[in-house]
């Protein structure tokens, strides 16, 4: 927090994030109330399901575009004001007497764009912050912004419900243009403050290599740093386990309705959400000052232990108590993974930053729907209690891959520190 109050540069950056963040949010929940509405509302919610989840693969080729990028500052403004053209012609779209299902087939084609953009406007995000706080501040800073995301995306969702009962699909739309609109103009004030000083942020240098030879160089900086894709991969698995838990939580929630609900089913589902949501975002926002002192192995290692507590306790069947380990699990891990990444962007060259976030950032979203689906399919196949013990079992090869690792990191950091001294 203390680098989002002290640097002026960096605030207006953030609250650009948040804006554009906001707004995307609070249209997706009108467009899913809009399209459940139709007849064949199943299929319009696949579609725009499929509009949101798969520009997200493409990361990877936006974080290489983002280094191959010379005017970051200039692009990401460009990409935040063609997605305000974009959402401003859905909300023209939505005052037409177009029939509903040609509206939600264009608007889902719009989503896709706009989502892809995304992907590349998102890959500038990395290096930028770099230019603006300097690599010691990075993981401060990409925690906080993390924390805060976390914190509006729940709460948006809550003032979207609301809104839809005062203003109209239209309008939204044109409020989620309206704050990329904004975005943009901040993103492009901090650029054009320094070029007047004639003090550019932004790095000359850009990446001039192919994709595949980004990729392998990529690999090849993370592989030097002893233990580090180890601990992605690690991470990746402590990210699947807590996607995994909650739609596994659902079952044994509606196998237990009498002893287990709080409340309804439904608002027990919620809390949930809102539980592992707070978690990650305190563990973003101020778990990297809390645990200046612990390494990202010992944080894996703590995460590793608490995912199996959390699974454990579900036997249990205690609402509170698996409601607890999990918000303690999220918050833990959401440390680990700023640690992670404060490690990753001290350890890249600044031209491929952006390609290696993108790489990292694929393997990590890419485990947890793996894990759901495979595990979702053994509880539907079996039943939830040999699923959970099959995610009891990842979890413990998880824990003993991340004491081996650490262990091993240990000795060769020592034995480099002896011949340094001999």
């Amino acid at each position: 927090m203390n680098v989002f109050l002290k640097n002026a540069d960096f605030r207006r950056f953030s609250v650009a994030s948040f804006l554009s963040g906001a707004g995307d949010i609070l249209f997706y929940l009108a467009f899913m109330t809009y399209a459940s509405k139709l007849q064949n509302y199943s299929l319009a919610l696949s579609l725009i399901a499929i509009s949101e989840s798969v520009p997200k693969l493409f990361e990877i080729f936006g974080g290489y575009l983002a280094d191959k990028t010379k005017k970051k500052f200039r692009n990401i403004f460009l990409a935040a004001f063609v997605r305000f053209i974009l959402y401003g012609l859905v909300g023209l779209l939505f005052i037409t007497k177009m029939s509903q299902w040609n509206l939600v087939l264009i608007i889902v084609v719009v989503n896709f764009l706009s989502d892809t953009i995304g992907s590349y406007s998102g890959g500038l995000v990395a290096p930028l912050i770099v230019d603006i706080v300097g690599k010691k501040e990075y993981g401060n800073a990409v925690g906080f912004n993390g924390g805060v995301n976390q914190i509006i995306s729940m709460g948006a969702q809550f003032i979207g419900s609301a809104l839809l009962l005062v203003m109209s699909y239209s309008t939204l739309a044109f409020v989620n243009a309206g704050t990329f609109l904004l975005a943009g103009l901040l993103f492009a004030s901090v650029g054009l403050k320094h070029q007047k000083d004639q003090k550019p942020l932004e790095k000359k240098e850009v990446n001039d290599q192919n994709f595949f030879q980004t990729m392998k160089t990529s690999l090849t900086q993370v592989k030097k740093q002893s233990g580090l894709l180890t601990v992605v991969l690690v991470i990746a698995l402590l990210n699947g386990a807590l996607d995994t838990i909650t739609p596994l939580t659902t079952i044994v929630l509606a196998a237990h309705r009498s002893t287990m609900l709080i409340g309804t089913y439904s608002f027990t589902i919620a809390l949930f959400g809102v539980v592992i949501g707070a978690g990650f975002a305190l563990g973003s926002m101020f778990g990297p000052q809390l645990f200046k002192k612990l390494t990202v192995f010992s944080l894996v290692i703590i995460s590793a232990s608490l995912s199996i507590v959390t699974t454990t306790s579900i036997f249990l069947g205690n609402t509170y108590v698996i409601m607890i380990t999990m918000f303690f699990l999220a918050a833990i891990a959401g440390v680990a993974s700023v640690k992670m990444e404060q490690w990753l962007v001290t350890s890249v060259d600044h031209k491929i930053l952006a390609s290696t976030v993108g790489l990292l950032n694929t393997i990590l979203m890419a485990v947890a729907p793996i894990m759901t689906t495979v595990l979702t399919t053994i509880s539907g196949s079996f039943n939830v209690t040999v699923a959970l013990v099959t995610l009891l079992v990842i979890q413990v090869i998880t824990l003993i891959v991340a004491i081996f690792v650490s262990l091993k990191t240990r000795k060769v950091t020592q034995n480099s520190n002896e011949v340094a001294a001999a």
